[in-house]
């Protein structure tokens, strides 16, 4: 099981650390943040649109059509409500070159087998353990 740590840095801004990589999340100043990253549900829903665009470049590259310039958009929109929640992900595929109809639906076909979407649609359980204080440095 891969391991993913989240530590907090200075008000609403954490730092995730995942493999050698750093991503620095936050909360815009709209709402109280210092907007110094993108926040969770944009990382998110930018999670989803990448594996889109992984399975997209797949797709392509196995049947030697052009993928360099290949662009996904993703745009989202809230639940107004409780609980708080992504109420609905739009992605817009804009592949580099015109595609015949089969192509096309090919791509369609591949991006639908992407798993983040997969994840969404049967969602993981999810487990929360509360453990001690973290140890003094």
């Amino acid at each position: 099981m891969q391991e993913i740590r989240v530590v907090h840095r200075e008000n609403d801004a954490f730092t995730v650390l995942i493999r050698d990589h750093v991503i620095g999340v936050d909360q815009p100043y709209t709402s109280g943040g210092m907007d110094a990253g993108p926040t969770p549900v944009e990382l998110f829903v930018a999670a989803l649109a990448a594996c889109a665009a992984h399975y997209a470049r797949r797709y392509l590259a196995g049947r030697a059509l052009p993928a360099t310039g290949l662009e996904i958009t993703a745009d989202f929109t809230m639940n107004p409500g409780v609980p708080a929640r992504v109420a609905r992900v739009r992605l817009h595929l804009r592949p580099p070159v015109d595609l015949p109809a089969t192509a096309l639906k090919g791509l369609e076909a591949a991006v639908a087998s992407c798993t983040v979407q997969n994840s969404i649609l049967d969602p993981p359980k999810v487990d929360l353990d509360v453990l001690g204080a973290v140890p003094a440095v």
